[in-house]
């Protein structure tokens, strides 16, 4: 068998990011399967200007989309910002396409604030199935997140638990047979237009 590579990319930019927190976590529990690489793909590290597409791409997007296509899985993890997902990571994903999601596996996880944290995960399954990828169903929201955390530890049980069989699916579902290219993807002329 050949070395499963799971990839976080994180769409938060606060230095004390709960999403940043859950992602680890995640990628630590997918870290201890044999033959497992994992990569935190943290945002604040890359120069990513705003895309656009008649401009040539400076080093921190050929390092992200090195990183991305790199990966057997993806976990796509982001703050719910005005129930979406946020600024940075539709950024970084503007820049990704076919190249480096057709046929990976992708995980979804949403952390908010407050309670309402279903629409960035719909809305982030779009995307994904946009570009051919393949989502785990499993999904995780984590809501009211300051009373979930303390001291950098996700100590909700029920929320622990769930991130963690995100961490799972994600090797587990590596290198699924992928289903046949969605409507969607059929009908995203990409990003060139």
């Amino acid at each position: 068998m050949d070395t499963i590579h799971v990839a976080a990319l994180v769409g938060s930019l606060r230095e004390a990011s709960y999403t940043r927190l859950a992602c680890r976590r995640a990628l630590a529990v997918a870290d201890e399967y044999d033959r497992v690489e994992t990569d935190l793909i943290d945002l604040r590290t890359l120069d990513l200007p705003t895309y656009n597409g008649d401009r040539d791409d400076p080093p921190g997007v050929t390092e992200l989309l090195e990183r991305v296509a790199a990966a057997d899985a993806v976990l796509l993890g982001t703050p719910n910002y005005h129930g979406s997902y946020s600024g940075v990571l539709k950024n970084a994903l503007d820049y990704c396409g076919f190249d480096e999601f057709e046929d990976t596996t992708v995980g979804l996880l949403v952390v908010a604030g407050g309670a309402y944290s279903s629409a960035p995960l719909d809305h982030l399954r779009i995307v994904a199935r946009s570009v051919n990828a393949w989502v785990i169903p499993h999904q995780v929201a984590i809501q009211g997140a300051s009373s979930r955390f303390e001291d950098g530890v996700l100590v909700d049980e029920k929320h622990a638990e769930r991130v963690d069989t995100l961490g799972r699916r994600l090797v587990e579902y590596a290198n699924i047979e992928p289903d046949p290219p969605t409507q969607e993807s059929e009908s995203n002329v990409g990003a060139d237009d």
